[in-house]
């Protein structure tokens, strides 16, 4: 595996060509012949975070396939334009699966696959589906519900914090769900939330999880590609709820639990679906019951008959036996969103775009 900087990819690759086949995307012509993949990281590959997840997902590849692959991966490459760019590089140079793992590689990967027809493309976050673009996506939300409840157990104060990349729906969804969960024991909780506008901005998040301690928030989500929330709260004596990976031993002895990733089954499935001559565009949006969201163990400082609640929350919504959006639900107007005894669904779900009735924050 190759891992390149996008410096050193934008300054030697050459101008993109178009790809002249048609049709369906063939298979690999020889049992020798490697299969290129191209793999765009919006953040640099650190220990944990996003990022990391899906790091253990292009080596999942390798892990499967051996020699028979050959991946390149680039990091920290967030700008639209340079996006587009490496896209279309990648594509150029015969990397038959190419891999976006952001929301901002969405408009860039829609302009570049139509130009490579026998090129398949796999978007995390994506929302757009072309005829050789496909999608895959977790539902954060079953993950923060989860997590709520357990901050809902353990919160003194009953104030919350959330810190979000963008209020895009992706991380709106699961800021709602977070105090959701913690209102599905204590209905009063709420839930001030802060958005950073960046991926990666350490600095920034600082900042935001100071202020929400400050503000006398004493359980602390941080939904960011650093374990800088869960780090702070740590030192602040709050408790701290992680994201993507287990980020425990960041979090000074506070940190309840972590909603983690595993892209394993969506990296390999694509890398396998390609070299095979079988692979089409897909919508795949799975959570706790296939594994793609998993929960970090437990803090031992939470009783143990409320550990085992938690658990079986987590069976409970893998088997649909309790949905994290089950009305009745108001956003913060107070105008019933979802009535009572129905549930929110799958693309109102993934569309989000408002707060429900007692997070403290706005979308603008």
């Amino acid at each position: 595996m190759r891992d390149v900087t996008r410096r050193e990819f934008l300054r030697y690759s050459g101008a993109g060509g178009v790809a002249l086949g048609v049709g369906g995307l063939p298979g690999l012509a020889a049992a020798e012949e490697k299969l290129k993949i191209g793999v765009v990281y919006v953040s640099p590959i650190a220990e944990i975070g996003w990022t990391k997840q899906h790091s253990l997902g292009v080596e999942a590849i390798k892990a499967e396939l051996g020699d028979k692959v050959e991946i390149t991966v680039l990091d920290n490459i967030f700008m639209p334009q340079d996006a587009e760019r490496v896209f279309r590089e990648l594509a150029a140079s015969g990397n038959k699966l190419i891999f976006g793992t952001s929301f901002s590689h969405g408009t860039p990967m829609q302009k570049v696959a139509p130009r490579f027809p026998e090129t398949a493309f796999e978007h995390c976050s994506g929302i757009v589906h072309l005829a050789n673009l496909g999608t895959f996506e977790a539902k954060y939300y079953e993950g923060t519900f989860v997590a709520g409840a357990a901050a809902g157990h353990m919160t003194k104060t009953g104030k919350i914090g959330f810190i979000g990349g963008f209020p895009i729906p992706d991380i709106v969804g699961p800021a709602n769900a977070l105090l959701l969960g913690a209102q599905s024991v204590k209905p009063e909780i709420t839930c001030n939330a802060i958005f950073l506008n960046s991926w990666f901005d350490p600095g920034k998040e600082k900042e935001a999880a100071n202020t929400l301690v400050s503000q006398g928030c004493d359980v602390i989500c941080s939904m960011t590609d650093t374990p800088t929330g869960v780090q702070v709260a740590g030192e602040k004596g709050a408790w701290s709820i992680g994201y993507a990976s287990d980020m425990s031993k960041f979090g000074s002895g506070k940190h309840l639990t972590a909603f983690m990733l595993d892209w394993s089954r969506d990296y390999v499935g694509a890398a396998k679906a390609v070299a095979a001559g079988t692979w089409k565009p897909e919508v795949r949006w799975d959570g706790l019951a296939a594994g793609v969201v998993k929960m970090a163990p437990y803090n031992e400082a939470i009783p143990a008959d409320v550990r085992e609640k938690l658990k079986q929350l987590e069976t409970d919504i893998g088997s649909g036996k309790v949905h994290p959006y089950t009305g009745e639900l108001k956003d913060q107007d107070g105008n019933v969103k979802v009535a009572a005894g129905s549930v929110l669904s799958d693309p109102d779900i993934r569309g989000m775009n408002w707060f429900v009735q007692g997070m403290i924050g706005n979308l603008g």
